[in-house]
């Protein structure tokens, strides 16, 4: 399966979907394989890597990073994420039932879905970095049993 395999298909489904018209549909995902043909798109297909490329190495520079400014601002995220959190589902609902149990009801602000959505993009991007490198230990782990394997059978 060529990388080119793998980028059209999400994008031949978003263009069916996307647009209701099931002619004019076809006449993109035409459109699309007619460039990929020319090798319009791997030109695009190249830059797009080379900044994907690009971006990690800035990231694995930030990471390295021992100033708090530089490369604390990934975990402050998270550590914003969880304090609105705890106030929300844990702190605002104490304190409401607390204040009404004394007689003094008291209705405190929520926040609102954009603080879930955040998470959740915060949690998926955890999630998906953990696969990644179980693929990386799995990948390392079976070129490593092949080697051993390798060894062993010429002995």
């Amino acid at each position: 399966m060529s990388i080119w395999d793998t980028v059209a298909a999400p994008i031949i489904a978003i263009i069916n979907k996307v647009v209701p018209d099931k002619a004019a549909a076809a006449a993109a995902v035409a459109q699309l394989n007619e460039m990929q043909l020319q090798g319009q798109l791997a030109d695009e297909l190249a830059q797009l890597q080379s900044v994907t490329v690009n971006q990690s190495d800035v990231d694995k520079t930030e990471a390295a990073s021992t100033n708090v400014f530089v490369a604390g601002w990934r975990p402050a995220i998270g550590w914003v994420c969880a304090a609105a959190f705890g106030f929300q589902f844990l702190l605002r609902p104490l304190l409401q039932w607390g204040s009404a149990f004394a007689g003094h009801p008291v209705t405190l602000p929520g926040l609102d879905d954009s603080l879930t959505q955040l998470t959740y993009g915060m949690l998926g991007m955890g999630a998906l970095r953990t696969v990644e490198k179980h693929q990386a230990f799995q990948s390392t782990r079976d070129t490593t049993s092949t080697t051993t394997t390798t060894s062993r059978a010429s002995k």
